[in-house]
């Protein structure tokens, strides 16, 4: 078993509250900051030897707090770690979304195979493929605990998956900013 911990990025920007950020590089309100001092020492004591993080800067924000933290530790930036890409839902609100789609949104969850939001965007499933590849890769390298900064969206299709949840599940998965979400994993 390889304990992992996915750890979702601190707040946002104000300006970004109730819109679809996703993909979007968006940094952090002043809180959000603040937040991530506070965390970061939590994090660095982890024990990794490896800090594994989403190349959006409101991830990165933190991980480099954590790297000034934990002696010795390596960054490995990781594309696969990255929030889901919402196509021409970014940087709406997400009223607006509504309003342009009602209930073709739930798509998200009802068609996870197919549904590209924004018309353009990710699959709720290509979001899965990517980031459970990332474990498995993490885990089988592994040489003590996997940590891992990111966001909701993939940490809530790796909780979904491994707990076996139908994917109408995994919004109530997502993490609060800043929470660590701790796993067991198999090793492969």
């Amino acid at each position: 078993m390889t304990v992992v911990h996915l750890v979702r990025h601190t707040a946002v920007a104000a300006h970004w509250a109730g819109r679809c950020y996703g993909q979007s590089d968006v940094g952090l309100s002043r809180d959000g900051r603040a937040a991530a001092r506070a965390l970061a020492p939590r994090i660095a004591a982890l024990g990794a030897r490896r800090l594994y993080v989403s190349p959006l800067r409101r991830a990165r924000f933190l991980a480099g707090l954590v790297l000034r933290e934990a002696a010795g530790a390596g960054l490995v930036i990781e594309p696969r770690l990255a929030e889901c890409h919402f196509g021409g839902w970014e940087g709406q609100s997400w009223d607006a979304i509504y309003a342009a789609s009602g209930d073709a949104m739930m798509g998200l969850v009802t068609a996870p195979e197919t549904f590209r939001p924004g018309g353009h965007g990710e699959a709720t499933f290509t979001l899965r493929d990517r980031a459970l590849a990332w474990l498995e890769e993490a885990v089988r390298g592994a040489d003590g605990p996997v940590v891992a900064v990111c966001h909701g969206g993939p940490i809530a299709a790796i909780r979904g998956t491994l707990a076996g949840a139908p994917v109408m599940d995994w919004p109530g998965l997502v993490p609060k900013v800043g929470e660590i979400v701790s796993l067991e994993v198999l090793s492969a």
